[in-house]
């Protein structure tokens, strides 16, 4: 039995860390026979399981999407071509912040047609899985209004086919350094999670 965590709002984890398993193995085993078969059985819980995580300190292979934007803001200008400089800008900044991290180790994708499309999501996982990548980002910007933008970012384990992070940022602003700052909020966020489990 692992050894329970409390959790905020009563929700219950288990502790599957190493020292968790050993102090379970531990108190499961009183016998001979027992502390046998609790040897074995923490052997296995302790192995990793094929293709769970990269390998300790290596980072992670991830395949990033380029962003879709929706403009509904109703603006007279046309800020078409504004707005795909800025989401271009956006996007080298993402797959470059990630890739100098040294946790995540960005790969092309190819898709046919060109380029890829998260509105191709089901086909994207197969893209992934060809390109080696164990995570899979993607997402858009909707711009609502003259200050508010939305951004909903995704992110599957594509071993799993589990959506691990699912956000709905705001930012503030239609110009370089909104764009930037809500960048490098992304980035900084992405950074801080843990995906070695």
């Amino acid at each position: 039995m692992m050894d329970r965590l409390a959790e905020p709002d009563g929700i219950l984890a288990y502790d599957h860390s190493r020292a968790g398993i050993r102090r379970s193995a531990r108190a499961f085993c009183r016998s001979g026979a027992q502390r046998a078969a609790s040897i074995v059985a923490a052997i296995l819980l302790l192995a990793e399981p094929a293709g769970t995580a990269s390998p300790a300190g290596q980072p992670a292979p991830i395949a990033i999407v380029d962003f879709f934007y929706t403009d509904s803001s109703g603006e007279v200008q046309n800020q078409t071509a504004k707005h795909e400089a800025l989401m271009q800008a956006f996007m080298a900044s993402l797959r470059r912040d990630l890739a100098s991290s040294q946790k995540f180790r960005v790969v092309s994708l190819t898709c046919q047609p060109e380029p890829c499309s998260a509105a191709e999501s089901s086909k994207l996982l197969g893209q992934a899985r060809s390109a080696d990548a164990t995570l899979l980002l993607y997402g858009g910007i909707h711009k609502e209004s003259t200050l508010v933008q939305w951004a909903t970012v995704r992110l599957v384990d594509v071993r799993t086919d589990k959506l691990v992070i699912d956000r709905l940022l705001s930012f503030r602003g239609d110009n370089d350094e909104a764009w930037q700052h809500a960048e490098a909020f992304l980035a900084a966020d992405l950074k801080a999670q843990d995906f070695s489990k």
